[in-house]
């Protein structure tokens, strides 16, 4: 029954890997056409940033020359395209197997057979986890593939290891959805919660970047502690965000599994 249930899991992945994958390649192979661009004519750009408010550049991530590929990648893909794409994917994944069946009346079917529903979910679990990697090298890919296409000039190395800090960010908000799913039964309203919370996780960031007083905030904040731009620029990885992305990931997903085991599905 394990192995069925991992095979239908994959099934249902694969066009949510595929098309957000595609997507995902496109767009960040898109943006790192124009790198030599923002490269060459980095001091003309900083020039033009300085006429916007301090609170629009930190809503992108902007903070320092576009000329750097870690400025660059974070204001284009890190703070924008990634946060979207791992949410979508969160979101779907996680509030699928148990809220999104449950409605449909697909879920009845899955625990009438020996399969115990911890396993089934931890299934659910594995697969989100791929997926989140899956397009977490996708997004690197087509930096890098497109880079070399047109001279870039990129490190392999640097953007490689984003795929670290990307992949458990998605997982942390897939912990997050998939907790809520579990706790509502509802997809809609996990959506919508997931979807509130990461919100308010940016607005939160944003407010942080621009009042000192308030840089708490940052601290309780899925997007503070997801800082590409010290990936790409200075190739090291900071454990304490890592830690904490892991850990959000672990606990969503620990307490759903040992929610669902016992959850009354008729509530």
């Amino acid at each position: 029954m394990i192995r069925a249930a991992a095979w239908l899991e994959v099934r249902r992945n694969r066009s949510l890997v595929l098309w957000l994958g595609v997507v995902t390649f496109l767009y960040a192979g898109t943006m790192a056409a124009f790198y030599p661009i923002m490269r060459d004519n980095a001091a003309a750009l900083e020039q033009y940033l300085e006429l916007f408010p301090e609170a629009f550049l930190a809503a992108f991530g902007i903070s320092g020359s576009l000329g750097q590929p870690g400025v660059f990648f974070t204001t284009y893909l890190g703070s924008y395209l990634w946060p979207i794409v791992a949410a979508i994917a969160a979101i779907a994944g996680g509030t699928r197997v148990v809220a999104a069946d449950l409605e449909r009346g697909f879920l009845d079917i899955v625990i009438s057979t020996p399969i115990s529903r911890r396993r089934y979910l931890l299934v659910s679990i594995v697969g989100q986890a791929i997926v989140q990697l899956l397009l977490a090298l996708a997004l690197v890919a087509g930096v890098l593939v497109v880079g070399v296409l047109v001279g870039a000039g990129f490190e392999p190395g640097p953007f490689l290891l984003v795929v670290v800090p990307a992949t458990l960010f998605g997982w942390a908000i897939a912990g997050i959805a998939t907790l809520l799913a579990v706790a509502t039964l509802s997809r809609g309203i996990a959506a919508g919660v997931t979807t509130a919370v990461l919100l308010a996780m940016y607005l939160g960031f944003v407010v942080a970047q621009i009042e000192p007083d308030l840089e708490g905030l940052k601290a309780i904040s899925l997007f503070g502690h997801f800082d590409t731009t010290a990936v790409v620029d200075e190739g090291a990885l900071s454990p304490g965000d890592l830690a904490v992305h892991a850990g959000v990931a672990l606990l969503g997903w620990g307490v759903a599994l040992w929610r669902f085991r016992e959850r009354d599905l008729a509530a």
